[in-house]
């Protein structure tokens, strides 16, 4: 059992300060009926938690999809330049979340953020075969020969083997979307600048069956879905 004003607040979504006036304003049910002490406590794997009629999931982990601007680290902190969990809110940054996988600074789209560690490892381990959707624009125009190249898994010039990754040219070739199984450092910049395509731009547009929101400008966030969490827990 916990209390109702710790679960509200592990949420990320209300401050302790704020559950307690929703608390007093009448506007937190639990199980139909009105809180009338933030301290009461509820079991959070079966109680059915509402604030102004909406549902709140007291599940104990959190899934946030960001749309990762440029300029932005993918890391937890930096003494020096901005990171992804600085664009959360104080109440979310408290809570130990990370993102899964890093975008490059100057890479954009999706990036999850959670702190839940065993799905994290499950949606990078490279035996899962989870993939991960890239669109780049390119200098230069991708080919038969580069889709058949990266088919094949390539060997970078260190030696570095890549699985087999999917290429699909766009429009005239100067774009083209990139798939993943895997996501070593740099890795689509490397192959297709291996390719002599080097890329230009990057964007994320999926991971596994989580697709970036096109309502999410970059730099914001939502928490994910009770849909779209339940697949991705899926993938265990």
């Amino acid at each position: 059992m916990e209390r109702i004003d710790k679960l509200l607040c592990s949420t990320g979504r209300w401050s302790r300060k704020e559950v307690k006036d929703l608390v007093r304003q009448g506007r937190v049910l639990l199980n139909g009926r009105v809180v009338i002490r933030p301290e009461e406590k509820a079991d959070p794997a079966s109680a059915a938690l509402t604030v102004d009629g909406a549902a709140v999931d007291c599940a104990p982990f959190v899934y946030i999809m960001l749309h990762k601007p440029a300029g932005v680290l993918s890391a937890t902190e930096d003494p020096r330049q901005p990171t992804v969990l600085d664009l959360l809110s104080p109440e979310l940054r408290r809570r130990g979340l990370f993102p899964v996988g890093r975008l490059d600074r100057d890479t954009t789209g999706l990036l999850l953020l959670t702190d839940d560690g065993p799905l994290a490892h499950r949606l990078l381990s490279p035996k899962k075969h989870v993939n991960k959707v890239y669109r780049a624009a390119v200098d230069g125009t991708v080919d038969g020969d580069d889709v058949r190249a990266l088919a094949a898994g390539m060997v970078l010039g260190d030696g570095l083997r890549c699985l087999p990754a999917g290429l699909e040219p766009l429009g005239d070739g100067r774009l083209c979307l990139v798939t993943l199984q895997e996501g070593k450092y740099h890795q689509v910049k490397r192959m297709l600048a291996a390719r002599g395509k080097p890329v230009l731009s990057l964007h994320r547009l999926s991971m596994g069956p989580l697709t970036l929101d096109e309502e999410l400008k970059p730099g914001k966030w939502r928490f994910l879905t009770p849909q779209e969490g339940e697949e991705l827990r899926r993938l265990g």
